[in-house]
């Protein structure tokens, strides 16, 4: 499984992004397909047209051909790698795709109902499209399962627990492959990070030794900082009343689709925010920083200290005024940037103090990309 490409597949509920990898996992070709079943359109490298898409299938199937089109046939892809947000109690590594293993995704679905079926489509796509290639199936719920109990587990009674509520945390393909890359970047990988996934999806990691300790999202995706559009944390008797002022459909379309930065701000958009320069604007810029602050407390605790600050995802990444009121809110611990380096994306932007602080492209394609070929390697995938 050394030489080959490998195919790596998202997809969501309207649409199915997928991208080739070669040798060293270095992408040699991506494309998409949005708006399936409505108005499609599909990429491939820099172009973009109108397709007819009415599914998944046919969908995969025109990224397919024109992959091939671009030199990239599909007798050359030798394995397939899924990314799956959730994984539950038992799918806690990357593992080769079985009957089983599909059966034990979709068993999931009421843990992820808005992203589990649709992962499922596109592994369901890739057999149909080239029945007996090898896929591998890698979970955002995955790394996050070397989380102690006590972090991992609500004060519910048993019951309860037993049908699966309890807290799992996600973006874990991302912190893993932050993981696997600060050696590089740092000479050794530091003992304690608090790593930062910075999005319109918004979590903070706690690794240790390399493994994940604590997180900040829960039971859901909503859970933890303010995001984009999902309130992050609040009280579960606000929750209650949501639903009875406005029924549980209501209440979960205010929670997830129009809270956070959004409701603040007026944008989901961090970039939209900086522009409008409203007060409003201002105060939402300043929620997120406060409240990515206040649980990065709350992370560090978890792993007695910090060593390393990794910033990572479209804010993390390219937000110099976001990584600096956080880190200027981190001062006490240590940690302090050197403006001309944060300014510039730099790849180390600390000014030379105890904590490390760094950016992490995010890479997570690549990332499965190397799961698949280690997995199909190693006792998971036989």
């Amino acid at each position: 499984m050394a030489g080959g490409l490998i195919l790596v597949v998202n997809a969501g509920s309207s649409s199915i992004k997928a991208a080739l990898f070669g040798g060293a996992e270095a992408a040699v070709a991506t494309g998409a397909v949005t708006e399936i079943g409505g108005s499609a359109r599909i990429r491939v490298g820099a172009g973009e047209q109108g397709c007819a898409a009415p599914d998944h299938d046919t969908a995969l199937a025109l990224l397919v051909e024109g992959f091939g089109a671009a030199g990239f046939a599909l007798s050359r892809v030798r394995a397939a790698g899924h990314r799956i947000v959730h994984g539950g109690r038992d799918l806690t590594a990357s593992t080769r795709v079985s009957d089983a293993v599909e059966a034990a995704i979709a068993a999931c679905i009421p843990l992820a109902p808005l992203h589990n079926p649709h992962n499922l489509s596109g592994i369901r796509a890739v057999s149909r499209l080239a029945p007996g290639l090898p896929q591998v199936a890698c979970f955002d719920t995955a790394f996050h399962a070397t989380n102690p109990e006590v972090a991992l587990r609500y004060a519910l009674p048993a019951a309860e627990e037993a049908k699966g509520i309890r807290r799992y945390g996600f973006h874990g393909i991302s912190y893993a492959s932050l993981a696997a890359r600060l050696p590089a970047l740092l000479g050794a990988l530091p003992e304690r990070v608090l790593a930062l996934h910075l999005g319109n999806g918004a979590s903070l990691c706690a690794i240790r030794g390399g493994r994940s300790v604590a997180t900040t999202m829960g039971y859901s995706p909503l859970d933890g900082l303010t995001m984009g559009t999902r309130t992050g944390a609040i009280d579960g008797n606000a929750v209650l009343r949501l639903a009875g002022d406005h029924g549980i459909d209501g209440a979960a379309r205010i929670l997830n689709s129009e809270s956070g930065l959004l409701a603040l701000g007026g944008a989901s958009d961090m970039r939209a925010l900086h522009a409008a320069g409203t007060e409003a604007a201002r105060f939402a810029v300043e929620h997120f920083c406060y409240w990515a602050t206040r649980h990065a407390g709350s992370m560090i605790a978890a792993m007695g200290g910090l060593d390393c600050v990794a910033f990572t995802g479209g804010i993390g990444e390219n937000d110099a005024g976001v990584r600096e009121a956080i880190s200027a809110g981190l001062g006490f611990l240590g940690v302090s940037l050197d403006p001309a380096a944060n300014a510039a994306n730099a790849a180390r932007i600390d000014a030379g103090g105890p904590v490390a602080t760094v950016i992490v492209p995010a890479a997570e394609e690549a990332f499965i990309a190397a799961e698949v070929r280690a997995c199909l390697r190693g006792p998971h995938g036989t």
